[in-house]
């Protein structure tokens, strides 16, 4: 038996496994809360169900059944007379919370996410995309012609942006650079943050026109709008010029190797010879290690059809396109900075 590995008997093994088997209601219940917004209504304190069932436009009895569900596993707390008030995890499901989980909530409760999911035996079987196989298109093609998904995409992205920001710069000194770039950056939440930390620096915000073009608020009430160009593009293709170093956060784990090369040697094009690349992703953990990272990477295989990396394919990866690994710092949980220079 490994070291540190837990003695349990079968009934308690059953149990463990059973509940690992049930997670989907678990989650799919915390979407169906973050939806309505339960979290934002309890944040003054106290309500009763009734009443939140009220606000809600629901059912009162089956909005009940929901919330003391959720109490059951310690999203919400439930006291007499069906009062529900929030737990510190449940607080994270607030809008209005550095770390809020509601908007990933959303987008992995949606019909199609769920769906895409449920091929995931195809993509064991096959290696292929689930995603393609269930719709038919790829995942990018079909929120294009969804707009409201990507709308509730795209503010998950920015929510999840706002997450690690802080954990990135603590833990990289981007003052070095007099021009930051964040290619395929969203709508600029980690940009701006980057960009407020530094008030000497400017920035540039890269992306296609219809991402970009939710980003001027994001900039205005960080107040750096001022010190940042927005620029609509296809990294495919090009990347502007001009900046010290360029940022990838979260967009190499969306694509295969081959993919990723054309992405890199385009922004490789446009770097300065000083410059530095900085690849934001998660770092896949030795066996039996980091769970986060890995089912992450079986999002990655049914989604996008991308994948998550060890820090040597990174290098590997790297490598095929003149780039050279120089460091590569732990920010968080989630993500890794990984350094790297034109060579």
């Amino acid at each position: 038996m490994a070291a540190g590995e837990r003695v349990m008997d079968e009934r308690t093994a059953a149990a463990e496994l059973q509940k690992m088997v049930n997670g989907f209601q678990v989650s799919q219940a915390i979407c169906v809360a973050a939806t309505l917004g339960i979290a934002d209504h309890l944040k003054d304190g106290k309500r009763a169900s009734g009443e939140l069932a009220a606000l809600t436009n629901t059912h009162p009895q089956a909005l009940y059944r929901l919330l003391r569900a959720l109490a059951s596993v310690g999203v919400f707390h439930e006291a007499e007379d069906r009062f529900f008030s929030l737990t510190p995890v449940g607080s994270a499901l607030r809008s209005d919370v550095q770390h809020s989980v509601a908007p990933w909530a959303i987008l992995a409760g949606r019909p199609y996410f769920r769906r895409a999911w449920s091929d995931l035996l195809h993509s064991v079987s096959t290696g292929e995309n689930a995603f393609r196989h269930a719709y038919g298109k790829g995942v990018w093609e079909y929120r294009a012609e969804h707009p409201e998904e990507s709308v509730i995409f795209d503010r998950a992205m920015t929510a999840m942006s706002r997450g690690v920001a802080a954990a990135v710069i603590a833990a990289y000194d981007f003052r070095p650079f007099s021009v930051v770039m964040d290619v395929a950056g969203g709508q600029g939440a980690l940009l701006a943050e980057i960009l407020c930390r530094n008030p000497g620096q400017r920035g540039i915000l890269f992306d296609q026109q219809q991402v970009v073009a939710k980003a001027g608020p994001v900039f205005d009430a960080a107040g750096v709008a001022d010190r940042c160009d927005i620029v609509a593009g296809d990294f495919f293709v090009s990347v502007p010029e001009g900046a010290d170093a360029i940022v990838l956060k979260w967009i190499l784990h969306d694509w295969d190797d081959d993919t990723n090369t054309r992405i890199l040697k385009t922004c490789r094009r446009a770097m300065r010879p000083e410059g530095k690349l900085l690849v934001l992703e998660s770092i896949l953990a030795p066996p039996n290690e980091g769970a986060s990272a890995k089912f992450g990477d079986l999002n990655m295989l049914i989604m996008p059809g991308g994948q998550e990396r060890t820090a040597e394919e990174f290098k590997l990866l790297l490598a095929a396109s003149d780039f050279q690994v120089s460091n590569i710092v732990e920010a968080g949980p989630r993500i890794s900075i990984i350094e790297a220079k034109p060579v």
